[in-house]
């Protein structure tokens, strides 16, 4: 038999689980403040951060970089690939030598990095855009 207090503390925990859930913050990808783009296809997207492509549709070379604290929440929800299966694909294209491996910033870093890197691409959380970095929109691929 569940007593009063168990059930009084999973109503009200219950509650603010499904709020810490819902206020996660949301991740977008961002560049250099000197990239001409304003939206790629999630398609691109995916191809760049997966090393299959250096540069935008546009001809611009680019450098992506790796926050590792947001990585698998990037592939997951942003570029809606298995997190599991991208770490396998870059063992075996880095093993092969196919690929050179993304460079790794630190989060504490990476806004200056990116300001500082033309062509840089990453990835952050909303709420720590600011103008020294552009948001760069991802257009779903239909």
């Amino acid at each position: 038999m569940t007593s009063f207090s168990e059930v009084m503390l999973r109503g009200l925990l219950l509650p603010v689980l499904l709020l810490a859930g819902a206020a996660r913050a949301e991740l977008v990808l961002v560049g250099h403040p000197g990239l001409r783009v304003e939206a790629l296809p999630q398609g691109v997207v995916s191809r760049i951060f997966l090393g299959q492509s250096e540069r935008l549709p546009d001809g611009t070379p680019t450098q992506v970089l790796h926050e590792k604290q947001n990585q698998s929440r990037f592939y997951a929800e942003v570029l809606g690939r298995d997190p599991a299966q991208v770490e396998k694909y870059w063992a075996r294209a880095i093993f092969s030598g196919r690929v050179k491996p993304p460079r790794e910033v630190p989060a504490a870093a990476l806004k200056g990095v990116i300001a500082a890197t033309p062509g840089a691409l990453a990835y952050m959380e909303r709420s720590e855009v600011d103008a020294s970095v552009r948001i760069i929109r991802i257009e779903t691929d239909r």
